[in-house]
């Protein structure tokens, strides 16, 4: 089941997504995380930490599940 993440900002980067979510304890273990498992935006492998994720994104993060970013506005 994939989960909702809803930003008030443009943007969410991918290590803030991962900390908020529980994933990482600190955003300084982002970098390490990503090298160790694949984790796919929009079906596509991505590794970059500072990586923008944006309303409608998709997210799967291996043993963790999927998320899509959302907004209150619905865009």
């Amino acid at each position: 089941m994939q989960k909702e993440i809803e930003i008030n900002t443009p943007f969410i980067t991918l290590g803030q997504l991962l900390k908020e979510e529980g994933i990482i304890g600190t955003g300084g273990q982002a970098k390490w995380y990503l090298r160790e498992r694949t984790v796919l935006v929009n079906e596509e492998p991505d590794d970059r930490r500072g990586r923008k994720l944006y309303a409608n994104d998709v997210i799967e993060v291996p043993d963790e599940g999927s998320f899509k970013i959302t907004t209150k506005s619905g865009k």
